[in-house]
């Protein structure tokens, strides 16, 4: 969001730490996805609704500054983008899946931000953590390219996850503890208005 865009209650961000990989050759019980889709307030509602979705977390990622505040990385210098890791059950849900959710959930077609948020703080990314990830983020990637009837060119980003920054606390579930708010900013920002025109009328009603 662009500070001030939406007065003073809506000028701020997430920040959240990063936990090492499961070190075992099993596959964890818990696992992580990363994805930036502009204003991250808007992004942890998609994913919470998911069953086996364990938790998520506003922060920063794909910048060159350690522990960024809000102000720095909506000011354009820290390279980073506003994004949101999902902790997730593989059990329960798999990562293709989320990434059905993710890309229903953005303009993958935007190169300039993400609806009103204008600028490379609101791109949209795909950050993955190995090379399962990695595969299936193409794989989904290129089914969409051929599947959605799309007419332009798809600019999501699919890059390696090297650091994630969580947002300050009054960022975290914003549009749960900011209800009226959250809307009031959701709904003059066209974000649904747009994810119709792209992907029909439930956008984010996901199939597996």
């Amino acid at each position: 969001m662009r500070p001030g865009a939406w007065g003073p209650a809506l000028a701020g961000a997430c920040l959240l730490g990063l936990s090492g990989p499961a070190s075992s050759g099993e596959r964890s019980p818990r696992e992580r996805a990363t994805f930036a889709g502009g204003c991250f307030w808007s992004m942890e509602e998609p994913f919470d609704k998911v069953p086996g979705v364990i938790s998520t977390t506003t922060g920063f990622a794909g910048g060159h500054v350690a522990k960024p505040k809000y102000e720095q990385v909506a000011a354009g210098g820290t390279g980073h983008a506003e994004v949101v890791q999902v902790v997730f059950d593989p059990g329960k849900v798999s990562y293709e899946r989320l990434l059905a959710v993710f890309w229903r959930n953005v303009d993958p077609l935007d190169a300039g931000g993400q609806f009103c948020d204008r600028g490379s703080p609101y791109r949209t990314a795909i950050f993955y953590e190995n090379e399962a990830q990695h595969e299936a983020a193409q794989a989904s990637r290129e089914r969409i390219e051929k599947s959605s009837g799309l007419r332009e060119e798809i600019v999501t980003e699919i890059v390696p996850l090297r650091a994630f920054y969580p947002a300050e606390a009054e960022h975290q579930d914003y549009y749960i503890r900011n209800v009226r708010a959250y809307w009031s900013y959701r709904t003059g920002c066209g974000r649904d208005r747009r994810l119709q025109q792209i992907w029909g009328p439930d956008p984010v009603a996901v199939e597996d």
